[in-house]
């Protein structure tokens, strides 16, 4: 009466080794059961109740059961041992009633003679991750058991198949079959339960009348048909379909590879023998912001309504974009899609608010005008040669489905656009007259915004439609409706200028060593200072100069060979191979030591492999290994490396320099308290001040170069109107404003 099976899926580490089989309440057991031709025995009914054949339990609900049955082989003397046992098992998600497995006829798609043609059909599709396709949906593939399609529920597609009493069974293709074969279909029959029911056929077999089966298709067999249901497949557009099947391009997150995945490759492998697809970008999981799986049971779910009505849509799609590649898990939380709204969107938003507030100040109106008629600066070839040569690499990452390398790139090109472009060309847009040169700024800056929101707009639709509507479509109505019907835009190669943005890329690296120079040294950068010395693979033309004397408030630029020229180098003894030479007289020896000049002693280790000293009238080598060589930095230099680049400031203040950095503190705290005061940037003001003798002199002196900075008709001293004090570089002083005219 007793049989042994074995299969793999039995392990040594859980348990006894040993389970009971039950072909009608579990997958493995049914597939065992078959293996080995075991009797199939249903002792549960539909209803969840016990048969007439189990006697004393019939009507019983099977979990009612369980403890008599447990009785009853104790008081026969079967039952080795009773104990609980926690078990892996089912719940009803909803009223969480234990639930069982329960073996049911059902419909199947012989997945498992096309697993070859499967195979090949995942490995034809450029996966990203490509360790999906080797891995988790080639492992799958590799295991592949067919598919069962059938579900006894009442909503779903009707499962087209009709069965005669006499066995034989027809699958319906299309309504104009079913009313071929049918007296009784209305011309306009609904697909659906009840009404496909009430529709009978006639059997090609013995003329009786057919009867739909009762099931529905799984919905994944929906979804994996949507490549050609879409379009209604075969019935129509059939050119249509074949010119764009399969499809380039599909995304959806990890847990769809044996889900939507699996499903298109399914049925498009049965029907057409190839993907439906041919990329798919896998998503990874959103997890909180401390990496833990959202859960309403943790309370760490973030609600995405607060999320769209306080950053906004497009801020959590560059969150999803910039923050890691895609199939990773994101660690999603407000305040990281909080920074990306500022460090991106607002410094976007900021860049188009600056050239709007300028150019309605003078009037200007791009329309008509050409870039190519203009006379364009340094900065205006720099910034259209970053925005084409950004053009080509995002085009070359979209194509390679690159979407984290392509938002990071432009990312870093606005940071240079507003930072830098902007920031080192403002002061052309503050002139009266509309000079060439500032209408070169203006077509420059109008030029890069109208093609980078094109660029972006994939990315982040609604602010660059919005900029795009006020910026391009409210001058030029004749433009695309949308910035969404505009076409994606492209490179152009005469624009770019690989050494021009080396040259600048040079300059940026300096300028960004100089100011860690300063916050290295406490110095403010409104403090200008005298030299800065630069080590660099490129030495550059005096117009990159300039920029870095302006950024870095620097009166001179100096470029020397190596950075040995910036460094010293202090000399000590090393006792520990002294101390044995010298014996009583290592004091001495210690003391000439310490007063080695550094570079002069470096060089001649270099070159001599050793240095001498005269200790008792006696010359003395010593090697590097008798000496601790320190590098020290000269006073009055701060220094910063990084890679090939060496930049010293020299921090020694004159006093022409303190009275310097005291006029630029005194333009820096009038235009903060114009700021706050409410003025337009094209108020003049008169301004009044009272200070010490020493804050009133240097106004004094330096009068017309104040007045010119912060918009001043006159500055007076005295009090009156909009007053505030200010610490001047630890001297007290008080402003008062009044725009002129009022």
């Amino acid at each position: 009466a007793f049989r042994v099976t074995a299969d793999d899926y039995v392990t040594m580490n859980d348990g006894t080794g040993i389970v009971h089989i039950a072909p009608a309440f579990g997958e493995d057991d049914a597939r065992v059961g078959a293996d080995y031709d075991l009797p199939f025995v249903q002792l549960v009914r539909e209803d969840g109740t016990m048969p007439e054949e189990t006697e004393e339990f019939a009507g019983l609900f099977v979990k009612d059961a369980d403890p008599l049955l447990i009785k009853k082989l104790n008081v026969e003397g079967k039952m080795l041992r009773k104990m609980p046992y926690e078990h892996d098992y089912p719940f009803c998600w909803r009223c969480d009633t234990p639930l069982i497995y329960y073996a049911r006829t059902s419909w199947f798609i012989a997945m498992t003679k096309v697993k070859d043609a499967l195979i090949r059909s995942n490995r034809s599709v450029s996966w990203y991750p490509e360790s999906i396709r080797d891995g988790r949906m080639g492992n799958f593939l590799e295991n592949v058991v067919d598919w069962g399609i059938s579900r006894e529920r009442y909503w779903g597609t009707p499962l087209p198949v009709w069965e005669c009493a006499c066995g034989h069974r027809h699958c319906v293709g299309s309504i104009e079959e079913l009313k071929r074969l049918s007296d009784d279909c209305p011309d306009d029959i609904e697909l659906h339960k009840p009404y496909v029911d009430r529709v009978h056929i006639r059997c090609g077999k013995c003329g009786a009348q057919m009867t739909r089966v009762s099931e529905v298709i799984d919905c994944w067999f929906d979804s994996g048909a949507m490549p050609f249901a879409q379009y209604h497949y075969p019935f129509e557009n059939k050119e249509f379909f074949e010119k764009h099947f399969p499809c380039e391009f599909i995304s959806e997150a990890l847990d769809q590879t044996r889900g939507w995945f699996y499903s298109l490759l399914a049925i498009s492998t049965q029907l057409f023998e190839k993907s439906p697809f041919m990329n798919c970008i896998v998503m990874g999981l959103v997890q909180d912001k401390d990496g833990i799986k959202m859960s309403k049971h943790k309370g760490n779910v973030v609600d995405p309504w607060d999320i769209l009505n306080k950053q906004g849509a497009d801020a959590a799609r560059w969150y999803f974009c910039s923050s890691s590649a895609p199939w990773l898990p994101s660690r999603f939380s407000d305040s990281a899609v909080s920074e990306i709204q500022r460090k991106f969107l607002g410094t976007l938003w900021n860049t188009y608010a600056f050239y709007v507030m300028y150019a309605n100040i003078d009037g200007f109106d791009p329309t008509g005008k050409s870039i190519d008629e203009c006379e364009l600066s340094v900065m205006d070839r720099w910034i259209l040669s970053r925005l084409n040569t950004l053009i080509g690499e995002v085009d070359e990452k979209m194509t390679g489905y690159d979407i984290t390398g392509s938002s990071r790139l432009m990312e870093a090109f606005v940071d240079e656009l507003s930072n830098w472009y902007v920031r080192r060309c403002r002061e052309r847009y503050w002139g009266s007259e509309m000079t060439r040169d500032k209408t070169a700024a203006y077509m420059t800056l109008y030029t890069v915004l109208e093609r980078f929101v094109r660029l972006a707009a994939p990315f982040v639709p609604f602010v660059t439609e919005s900029i795009y509507q006020n910026l391009v479509r409210s001058s030029n109505p004749e433009v695309q409706l949308s910035v969404h019907m505009c076409d994606f835009p492209q490179q152009e190669p005469k624009r770019i200028d690989f050494s021009l943005e080396k040259l600048m890329d040079t300059a940026q690296k300096i300028v960004f060593l100089g100011r860690a120079c300063r916050n290295q040294a406490s110095v403010k950068n409104r403090q200008p200072l005298s030299k800065l010395y630069a080590v660099s693979p490129v030495e550059l033309p005096e117009e990159y100069l300039a920029i870095i004397r302006e950024e870095l408030n620097v009166r001179e630029v100096i470029f020397l060979k190596d950075s040995g020229e910036l460094l010293d180098y202090s000399v000590k003894p090393q006792f520990r191979t002294l101390g044995k030479r010298f014996g009583a007289r290592v004091n001495a020896a210690r003391d000439l030591i310490l007063a080695l000049p550094g570079k002069k002693s470096v060089a001649e280790l270099e070159e001599l492999g050793y240095v001498t000293i005269e200790l008792d009238g006696e010359t003395c080598k010593l090697s590097k290994d008798d000496l601790l060589i320190e590098t020290v930095q000269p006073e009055g230099l701060s220094t910063q490396s990084e890679h090939d680049y060496t930049v010293s400031l020299d921090t020694v203040l004159t006093p022409e320099l303190i009275e310097d950095g005291f006029v630029r503190e005194i333009i820096s705290k009038v235009q903060t308290h114009r700021k706050e005061s409410g003025y337009d940037v094209t108020d003049r003001i008169i301004l009044r001040y009272s200070g010490n003798d020493e804050i009133s002199r240097i106004i004094e002196k330096n009068r017309a170069f104040i007045a010119s900075e912060v918009l001043a008709s006159e500055i007076l001293p005295g009090t009156g109107g909009d007053s505030k004090e200010w610490d001047i570089n630890g001297e007290n002083c008080t402003f008062s404003t009044v725009r002129q005219g009022s």
